[in-house]
C-alpha cells in the first residue's frame, strides 16, 4: 500500500499521577530528519523515542512534540529532613576545617536538599515512562494511518497518469502505419528524383535506406514503455510502499517516451509525445511525496 510522508497524529493519555499529550506532523524528505521537543524528564528516553519514530514512520521531516505533566498531589514538595540534616553537618565539618563563615550554612543546606528533591522529582517512573510510551506509539500508529489515506488517494491519481500515457501510446500505435507509409511516400518520391542524377549508386542509396529506416523504427521502444508502465501499475498495487523505486520507474518511462520523440519524425505522433511528457511530470512531480 502506498503511503504518502504528509502524516499527522496526535494522542492523549491520563493516570492518576500524570498525563502525555503528543503530536508528530511529518512532510517528504529524503531520509529521517527528526526534530524532537520533549521535556527534560525524557532526556534519557530520547534514543527509544527516536527507534520507536525510526521504526513507524522510516523517513520524512517529522516534528515531534512531547507534553508531559505531573498531577500536583504526585509532586513531593516536602523536603527530605534526613537528607537536609546530612548536608548542613557536612558544610558544617568543611566550615570548621577551613574556618570559613558559617552564617548561611543552614541556607545552603536547604538550596542542595531542593535541588536534589528537584532531581528526585524529575527522574522518569517506570509506570510514567511506560504511559508515554504508550501515548507515542499510539501518535505514531495514527500518523501512519494518515500516510496510508493519503497513499490510497495518490495511487489513483498515478494509476490515472499511467492510463492517460498508455492511451496516448495506441494513438502513436494506430499514427505509427501512416507515418511509415508517408516516409515511404517521401523516399519513393526522392528516389525517383536521384535516379535521374547519373552519378546515383544504387548499392549505396540501398545500404543508406536500410540505415534510415532502422532509425526511424520506433517498434522496440513501444514495447519497453508498455512494460515500464505495466511494472508502474503493479507497484502502485503492491503492498509494499516504494517511492524511490516509483521515481526509478517513471525515469525509465521517460527515456522510452523521449526516443519516440526523437525517433518518430512525424507532427502527429509528437504531439501524443507532448501529452505523455505532461503526465510523466506529474507521476514524477508526485512520486517525491511517497515513503
Amino acid at each position: 500500500m502506498l503511503q504518502s510522508m504528509t502524516g499527522y497524529g496526535k494522542a492523549q493519555k491520563d493516570s492518576e499521577n500524570c498525563s502525555a499529550e503528543i503530536e508528530v506532523k511529518a512532510l517528504n524528505s529524503k531520509f529521517l530528519d527528526l526534530n524532537l521537543r520533549i521535556p527534560r524528564e525524557l532526556n534519557e528516553k530520547e534514543l527509544e523515542i527516536r527507534n520507536l519514530v525510526q521504526e513507524y514512520l522510516e523517513r520524512g521531516k517529522v516534528n515531534l512534540t512531547v507534553d508531559f505533566q505531573r498531577k500536583a498531589n504526585t509532586v513531593r514538595l516536602a523536603l527530605d529532613e534526613q537528607n537536609l540534616i546530612q548536608y548542613y553537618e557536612q558544610l558544617s565539618q568543611i566550615s570548621q576545617k577551613l574556618q570559613a563563615n558559617t552564617q548561611d550554612l543552614f541556607r545552603l543546606a536547604v538550596q542542595m536538599a531542593e535541588n536534589n528533591q528537584k532531581n528526585s522529582i524529575e527522574t522518569l517512573s517506570e509506570e510514567e515512562w511506560s504511559m508515554v510510551k504508550e501515548t507515542l506509539i499510539e501518535t505514531l500508529e495514527q500518523c501512519k494511518k494518515f500516510r496510508e489515506q493519503e497513499g490510497d488517494v495518490l495511487k489513483y491519481k498515478f494509476l490515472e497518469y499511467t492510463l492517460n500515457i498508455e492511451n496516448l501510446l495506441k494513438d502513436v500505435e494506430n499514427q505509427d502505419p501512416k507515418r511509415l507509409e508517408n516516409i515511404r511516400e517521401r523516399l519513393h518520391n526522392r528516389v525517383k528524383e536521384m535516379k535521374q542524377d547519373e552519378s546515383f549508386d544504387k548499392n549505396r542509396f540501398e545500404q543508406e535506406l536500410i540505415y534510415y529506416v532502422e532509425k526511424l523504427d520506433i517498434s522496440e521502444e513501444k514495447v519497453r514503455l508498455q512494460k515500464h508502465l505495466d511494472y508502474l501499475r503493479k507497484e502502485l498495487t503492491s503492498s509494499a510502499s516504494n517511492g524511490k523505486k516509483i521515481n526509478f520507474i517513471s525515469q525509465e518511462i521517460g527515456r522510452e517516451i523521449n526516443t519516440i520523440g526523437s525517433k518518430a519524425n512525424d507532427a502527429i505522433i509528437q504531439h501524443y509525445v507532448v501529452g505523455m511528457k505532461e503526465e510523466l511530470e506529474k507521476i514524477k512531480e508526485q512520486s517525491l511525496n511517497i515513503l
